[in-house]
């Protein structure tokens, strides 16, 4: 019998299933966590649910300014460092994107973040910390454009939220975070 968080998230899963299928990653690594991430949804009915494997999927959005010169991340509340807004899929959510949407929209109060449709980056990371049974995060990365001069807000996630110049990120940032900008631009030109 499947997990409960399975039922929940079936249409998830499946979404999820579809998406990394049509994406076509533009690296050996990113080919690899495609596969590795496909294994796991197939290995876990679970695996799109904060409540199912302690290694799960989770959604993220990049956002930059119309120029493509400016990020804008946030200061996370537990992890203390410097992200582009992301985190676990709901079983409200009707997509991978949607809740790269949702998310997106949440943690920078900006009800305009509408990521683009395709996928543009894999992430797969442990955490450490005070995450719960959350283990590792195999997140799938979008990324939206918005209007140039657009003013954040903070959410109760976050300690700040700040637009960063794409060539000079905060110090002490993970290094994906630089893959993931030059894959956001490229994508979004």
């Amino acid at each position: 019998m499947p997990p409960p968080a399975a039922d929940s998230h079936a249409h998830l899963r499946a979404d999820a299933i579809a998406a990394l299928t049509a994406y076509r990653p533009a690296s050996p690594v990113q080919e690899r966590l495609r596969a590795d991430y496909l294994d796991q949804l197939r290995a876990h009915p679970d695996a799109t649910a904060k409540a199912g494997p302690p290694a799960h999927l989770t959604a993220s959005c990049l956002v930059l300014d119309a120029s493509r010169r400016h990020v804008l991340l946030t200061l996370h509340r537990r992890a203390r460092r410097w992200f582009q807004f992301g985190g676990h899929l709901e079983p409200g959510d009707a997509s991978l994107w949607a809740a790269a949407a949702r998310e997106g929209r949440e943690e920078s109060g900006i009800a305009a973040v509408t990521p683009a449709p395709g996928i543009v980056h894999l992430d797969r990371h442990l955490l450490a910390g005070d995450f719960g049974r959350c283990r590792e995060h195999l997140d799938v990365r979008y990324a939206a454009l918005v209007p140039d001069g657009t003013t954040p807000e903070v959410s109760p996630e976050s300690l700040a939220v700040r637009w960063w110049p794409v060539d000079a990120l905060p110090e002490g940032s993970p290094g994906e975070l630089t893959e993931l900008v030059h894959a956001a631009i490229a994508a979004l030109r």
